[in-house]
């Protein structure tokens, strides 16, 4: 793959750090942090690092964290891709999913928005559902709680290392992705 744009999704601000919802900016956080990469913030109001994926001759990577609310990640994102001219087929976005158990991964080309915002937005803005996807499984809501409020919400105490580890492993899918492509990786991550 050559230069890689990897979109995590998330919502700006302290207050949603932890939450679900935001799982893909921890995931690009990760890999920036094994990267030793550090983000600046970007005229197509994205925080941003570039770096590369992995030992070298590691594939180049932008990794974006957009800072608009997540269902506008789409603005960001396709302004990003054509900052750094990386086609869709190289875009890679990170997000949480309600219908994964906690702890599962799947990888993905294109597909549906399964009521995620920020897919749907992305999908409109790039005219197009053809780009890769790490789907982080966060679990449906207990009871009757609504899911909306549900994402919102920091992973329970007993949670929280199963969801340090998924996110790992998430940001380890990204490398796979990036290094040995789709087929590979999804035999890779999808048997665990």
């Amino acid at each position: 793959m050559s230069t890689a744009l990897v979109v995590g999704l998330g919502n700006p601000g302290p207050q949603y750090a932890a939450t679900r919802h935001n799982v893909g900016w921890l995931a690009v956080d990760a890999l920036a942090h094994r990267s030793g990469a550090s983000f600046k913030r970007h005229r197509t109001g994205a925080e941003i690092a570039e770096t590369h994926l992995g030992a070298p001759p590691a594939p180049r990577a932008v990794l974006a964290k957009p800072l608009s609310f997540m269902n506008l990640s789409g603005g960001p994102t396709s302004g990003l891709a054509k900052y750094f001219n990386v086609e869709p087929t190289h875009i890679i976005v990170i997000h949480d999913e309600l219908d994964l158990p906690l702890g599962t991964i799947r990888l993905k080309r294109g597909g549906g928005d399964n009521g995620h915002n920020g897919l749907k937005s992305i999908t409109k803005s790039l005219s197009t559902k053809d780009y890769l996807r790490v789907r982080i499984g966060i679990g449906r809501p207990p009871g009757r709680q609504d899911p909306a409020d549900y994402v919102l919400k920091p992973f329970a105490a007993a949670e929280r290392t199963e969801a340090q580890i998924v996110i790992d492993e998430a940001a380890d899918a990204v490398e796979l992705l990036v290094r040995d492509g789709l087929e590979s990786a999804q035999n890779r991550v999808h048997v665990r």
